[in-house]
């Protein structure tokens, strides 16, 4: 990392801000269980295995398509702790606000948090609140953290992608990172683009209990499908190879990504999965996800190959191979 102040970019979730938490928070913080660079952490206490994680939203603006920065927050967290293969239980949620910042609004989030928090099954059990100088913020900024338990007979990691594997990914990409720009830059867009927000620890909680053998879950959210793939390439030193007619992209976010210049296969999304599976449960998982709100679309994707360990490439339409890198740069910064 050669560039001597932050930039937007290293809050993306791609290369740089993988290069700041290798360079910066590991090196201060290293342990066996961070070093396991999953969702949220994974550890037991009494013998009880729990997984433990935290996010801040500071998205802008605050209220889009779809969602807000309230439901944000607890679907995050959710999602996080359900990546680990847990079941999320309770959650803590922090307020930054700005002098000034109306209260019609602040309910309005809270609201939706409450209802979000409650379609998950899960609860806001503590908070803090703090108010800073008109200016110092942006409206509001929201950290939640929360605490989750561990399934019996179920190891799920980035660490365990092996070649032979399929990956199958839950639905069609893009929609929340298209939705949040078009109201940031007062774009009329078609009404079929909204965010994709929403919980997925039900429909893990289906996966896991009928095929507790999923080898790795994961939700691209910042840094997009081709950025949580890279990350576990790496993990798990081993090649993926994507078929680009496979993966599913609404039409009317691949026309909007034609226009503006966005690859849908770098854009952040919050309520999209992913699963590295050996081939004989595939059909198993997809028979679940179909029957799920949350997993209609789902389908696999590619593969986990032996060779070109570290490295995700996309078998194209026209026959050609593209090799897929982190994310460089901000596509949308401060999309969630």
């Amino acid at each position: 990392m050669t560039m001597e102040r932050i930039q937007l970019a290293h809050g993306s979730g791609g290369k740089l801000s993988h290069d700041l938490v290798n360079q910066v928070m590991w090196p201060a913080f290293a342990n066996p269980i961070l070093g396991e660079m999953h969702d949220g952490a994974r550890f037991s206490i009494n013998g009880a295995g729990l997984a433990f994680t935290t996010d801040s939203y500071v998205v802008k603006p605050l209220f889009f398509p779809g969602g807000n920065i309230g439901k944000l927050a607890v679907c995050g967290t959710v999602n996080d702790l359900a990546m680990t293969g847990a079941v999320p239980l309770y959650l803590s949620a922090a307020f930054v606000l700005e002098e000034g910042f109306p209260l019609v609004d602040l309910k309005r989030i809270v609201d939706s948090m409450a209802e979000t928090a409650s379609r998950a099954g899960v609860q806001i059990v503590t908070g803090d609140t703090k108010v800073v100088e008109k200016g110092a913020v942006d409206g509001i900024y929201i950290n939640t953290a929360g605490v989750g338990q561990i399934r019996e007979n179920v190891n799920v990691s980035g660490c365990q992608a092996r070649p032979g594997q399929d990956i199958i990914l839950s639905g069609t990409l893009g929609e929340h990172s298209i939705a949040v720009m078009s109201e940031r830059h007062g774009l009329v867009l078609p009404e079929t683009i909204v965010s994709d927000c929403a919980p997925l620890n039900g429909l893990v909680e289906q996966i896991l209990s009928r095929v507790p053998q999923t080898a790795v879950l994961r939700d691209p959210t910042r840094g997009g499908l081709a950025t949580a793939l890279n990350e576990i390439a790496e993990q798990s030193q081993v090649g993926i190879m994507l078929e680009e007619t496979s993966i599913p992209v609404q039409a009317a976010v691949r026309a909007t990504c034609d226009i503006l210049g966005f690859d849908p296969l770098y854009l952040a999304n919050e309520g999209k999965m992913l699963l590295f599976v050996e081939p004989e449960y595939s059909s198993q998982i997809l028979e679940i996800m179909h029957g799920h709100p949350y997993g209609r679309q789902a389908c696999v994707i590619g593969s986990v190959i032996g060779q070109r360990p570290g490295q995700v490439g996309l078998s194209t339409a026209i026959g050609g191979v593209r090799l897929l890198d982190m994310l460089t740069g901000a596509q949308l910064p401060r999309i969630c």
